[in-house]
């Protein structure tokens, strides 16, 4: 996925130079790329998983959204948070991906990573689960340290935190996710007051039709 981000970005920035060339050269990659991943990187639910040839998830998907490589309404990007949400959560909060299921030379259980249970949040906006994204935004602020500070990992049974403290990652992750909230609630709010005008207006139109005006005489 991030060869993709690397081409994409590249294009766009070689079309704010108005480098053409460039542009359709790095443009025509990334879609390479992007149409490979679809290709080969989604299991038989259509969930994107850790990488070819393997049904194990990993976290780092919830970016796909986040990053644009899909449109957050496409099916697989909600099946695949969805996925990830189910069996990479302890407690809420969610793990990097499974140690019994990836070869990373780590063995023994490891902590939630603050990171990726913030990309949750994220992307819990970005498909329209606004509830699940606000509800885990306050849960996971609650485990902010004494000085509003997030380490790398955080246990969930404990609230420990471990790993590296402070970790600016999960800070940047922290502050993406409140503004997708935010956001979120916004035009949640934006919505609610269009359809209290529409009935309104719905409520004045009856109002005058059961009490229709005398043509003059």
């Amino acid at each position: 996925m991030f060869c993709w981000v690397a081409c994409d970005r590249g294009a766009r920035l070689a079309r704010l130079r108005e480098d053409s060339e460039r542009a359709t050269r790095w443009q025509a990659v990334a879609d390479e790329i992007r149409a490979e991943v679809c290709e080969k990187g989604v299991d038989e639910r259509g969930v994107f998983v850790q990488h070819y040839d393997t049904d194990a998830l990993d976290a780092s998907c919830l970016l796909l959204p986040l990053l644009r490589f899909l449109p957050p309404d496409d099916p697989r990007v909600a099946a695949t948070v969805n996925a990830i949400a189910d069996e990479l959560s302890v407690d809420g909060l969610v793990r990097r991906y499974k140690v019994s299921e990836t070869d990373d030379g780590m063995h023994g259980e490891e902590g939630t990573f603050a990171i990726c249970s913030f990309w949750l949040v994220s992307a819990y906006a970005e498909i329209g689960e606004v509830a699940k994204a606000r509800a885990l935004c306050e849960k996971l602020l609650g485990y902010a340290s004494p000085l509003y500070l997030y380490a790398e990992e955080i246990d969930a049974r404990s609230g420990r935190h471990l790993g590296n403290f402070p970790q600016a990652f999960t800070h940047l992750a922290l502050i993406n996710a409140v503004m997708h909230v935010i956001r979120a609630d916004h035009e949640l709010s934006l919505q609610q007051q269009l359809l209290d005008a529409r009935r309104r207006e719905g409520g004045m139109d009856r109002e005058i039709g059961a009490h229709p005006q005398e043509e003059p005489e």
